[in-house]
């Protein structure tokens, strides 16, 4: 997960852009659907989302905070090397799941041939030393 400040530095620096800065072709070339929720559970979404808002202590009632503007991206990250990196075109744009997935399991099959089975500190403790 990402989290940036107000200044947006961390999203401008990986190619996310604001919704406002999209052109229109772009926009009519996204297929998209909405999610089948009930009633209850669309309700439960409006409110999470404005928790989650990032809302500066400064704006006016009426604005549009810039946060909710920003597009983010999905990525998929092998040690220190970007794998698959996916920039939203517009808001609720993203990526084919079994793609994002079948990325991130070669990067670790990859990784692994490469470096042997990555073990965490107490698998290790317990390897076999054969």
């Amino acid at each position: 997960m990402l989290v940036d400040d107000y200044s947006f530095s961390a999203y401008k620096s990986v190619g996310f852009k604001s919704f406002t800065d999209v052109d229109t072709d772009t926009i009519k070339d996204v297929k998209m659907s909405a999610p089948e929720l009930s009633f209850k559970q669309w309700m439960s979404y409006f409110g999470n989302v404005m928790k989650v808002s990032p809302v500066p202590k400064d704006m006016k009632f009426g604005d549009v905070p810039e946060g909710v503007l920003r597009l983010g991206g999905t990525f998929v990250i092998s040690g220190d090397e970007v794998v698959y990196q996916w920039s939203d075109r517009i808001p609720g744009d993203h990526p084919n799941i079994a793609n994002v997935v079948s990325t991130a399991k070669e990067a670790k099959v990859t990784k692994t041939a490469a470096n042997g089975p990555n073990m965490n500190f107490f698998e290790s403790l317990f390897a076999s030393k054969g």
